[in-house]
């Protein structure tokens, strides 16, 4: 099968605080949505990306840093949800690919082996997700006092890439009911099977000035060590 991917650039990020577009948020020398495009683009089995943003801005960002799009087969502008964005993208997208790799431009520590576990996950299994098991103590609150601990046996948060056929997502999409928090939901409700790929604690969603900071100084020693 054939392996897409579209990558969702197209959050403004005003808890980033940065004064641009998130995805062009600097990160390391580079735009924020580049690192995650890079993994994309050196993920052997991903045949071609699109990705979802306002091209007049992240096209120029990634020339203006010296970065390649090799794999990128279109842009497209994003929509006023996340899910308008995957639906946007998922029609940008050429037909020629029948698995689709959704990922989060803003979850820039990502890794090629992740995105390719999931991706194997999904050929076997129709679909796959990467997320992490749950190690905090959860409290369930209301008006600010904890009414009960909720059991975390079970309970992984849940991250992207995540991984589908496309028939699948598709359809998905197309009998979606409200606004869903990520594709997997969507999937879910037509009763389709989502595996789960482990994830990475790393993987994490650059949403705060302090999670900016944490990558930066993460991929300040990652590249002093080599």
């Amino acid at each position: 099968m054939s392996v897409g991917a579209l990558l969702l650039a197209a959050g403004r990020g005003e808890r980033l605080a940065a004064g641009v577009d998130k995805a062009l948020a600097p990160l390391a020398g580079r735009p924020l949505f580049a690192w995650a495009l890079e993994a994309l683009q050196r993920t052997p089995a991903i045949a071609g990306i699109v990705v979802v943003g306002n091209p007049k801005k992240l096209e120029p960002a990634l020339a203006a840093a010296g970065l390649a799009a090799d794999r990128v087969v279109g842009w497209c502008a994003g929509g006023a949800e996340r899910q308008h964005s995957v639906a946007r993208g998922l029609a940008a997208l050429p037909r020629e690919f029948d698995m689709v790799v959704v990922h989060d431009g803003a979850r820039a520590l990502v890794t090629p082996a992740l995105i390719a576990r999931c991706i194997g996950e999904a050929l076997e299994h129709g679909a796959a997700i990467a997320a992490v098991p749950l190690d905090d103590t959860i409290k369930r609150v209301r008006l600010m006092q904890v009414e009960a601990t909720v059991p975390r046996a079970g309970l992984w948060r849940v991250q992207t890439p995540q991984v589908f056929r496309r028939d699948w997502l598709e359809e998905a999409h197309a009998g979606a009911h409200g606004i869903a928090t990520d594709d997997a939901g969507l999937v879910e409700a037509l009763g389709r099977p989502v595996r789960i790929t482990s994830g990475d604690p790393l993987n994490f969603k650059i949403t705060m000035p302090a999670d900016l900071a944490l990558a930066e100084s993460w991929l300040a020693s990652t590249q002093a060590r080599h």
